[in-house]
């Protein structure tokens, strides 16, 4: 195998490391700004804002990384999709940015991967090309690969931006208003036409409400909530083919049979209010006019019945 191919070889093998390795810096850097950015918001809501203002710098720091790093996992990719064309001895100009920004970013992050990848790009260019590359004294090197590199504070107008964007974010209120002293209201229920004809003798009264309308609350309808509930519920039971319309039986109280001597009592009481009272006795005055509806019976006719039954 020739030498050239070795190198592209590694090459691929350390642009597939990278791209890897690229996404996982991105998806930690993400997690580690939103804890940020929570924090942000505590110090915005407690009103502490010049601090909130120095903090918010390295949030936005962070995001300058995080879209340096994606940038550079775009070029990784368009070079491993093209791989074929780093068998040639010169740079293709399809790949001269790609190449040019990764060998001039690499250094200044902190992916071994890609730190690799640019040492075997640098050793199949050579050095020449290496040095044009880190100068970008052609301007071959991707210009949002620059901006995103360059170490400059940012401008209030980004910090404010930022902050905007945190508070609303987190449903704070910021920029807070200015407070403003407050007046003294007058009461609503005080009279403040008072005139001499209708004196109020420093005493004010409210204004009532009107009361609701007998109509209006017949026409309410209660909930269905209202009173006590049961602190037992019974599930119906689910239909089956035996039985398509089950039904709940709740146990009720048992059903009392009378005793033997209760009935012989109302059997005897029945006798007696249909026939009067045994062996002739009553008068003549426990007949029909005694059964229940009837005229009302005198004392004399009670004790003669109480006498017949204790016979």
């Amino acid at each position: 195998m020739a030498p050239s191919s070795s190198v592209v070889a590694k090459i691929k093998v350390q642009l597939k490391l990278s791209i890897s390795r690229l996404r996982m810096v991105q998806q930690k850097d993400t997690a580690i700004a939103k804890q940020q950015r929570r924090s942000m918001a505590q110090l915005l809501e407690q009103g502490k804002d010049e601090s909130a203002k120095i903090r918010v710098e390295n949030i936005i720091r962070s995001d300058l990384t995080t879209e340096l790093l994606e940038i550079l996992e775009l070029y990784c990719e368009l070079l491993l999709a093209r791989i074929g064309l780093l068998e040639a001895k010169d740079c293709d100009p399809g790949l001269e940015e790609a190449i040019k920004s990764i060998i001039y970013a690499a250094p200044r992050t902190d992916i071994k991967e890609l730190q690799q990848a640019r040492q075997l790009l640098v050793e199949k260019y050579g050095k020449e090309f290496a040095l044009v590359a880190m100068d970008n004294s052609d301007g071959k090197v991707a210009e949002r690969v620059v901006k995103k590199l360059k170490v400059e504070p940012p401008p209030p107008e980004l910090v404010t931006g930022y902050l905007t964007e945190i508070a609303d974010a987190y449903g704070v209120q910021w920029p807070k208003p200015p407070r403003t002293p407050k007046r003294e209201e007058t009461p609503d229920f005080v009279d403040e036409d008072d005139d001499d004809d209708n004196p109020s003798r420093g005493q004010a009264q409210k204004n009532l409400e009107a009361p609701i309308s007998t109509d209006e609350l017949s026409k309410a309808t209660p909930p269905r909530d209202l009173g006590p509930k049961s602190p037992v519920s019974v599930a119906p039971p689910s239909p089956s083919t035996d039985n398509m319309n089950p039904r709940i039986r709740l146990p009720g109280p048992p059903e009392l049979k009378p005793s033997a001597k209760m009935s012989g009592l109302r059997k005897t009481s029945g006798t007696e209010t249909r026939t009067g009272t045994p062996n002739g006795q009553g008068g003549g005055g426990a007949t029909g006019k005694n059964v229940v509806g009837g005229k009302i019976p005198d004392v004399d006719e009670l004790a003669k019945r109480f006498a017949a039954l204790k016979k």
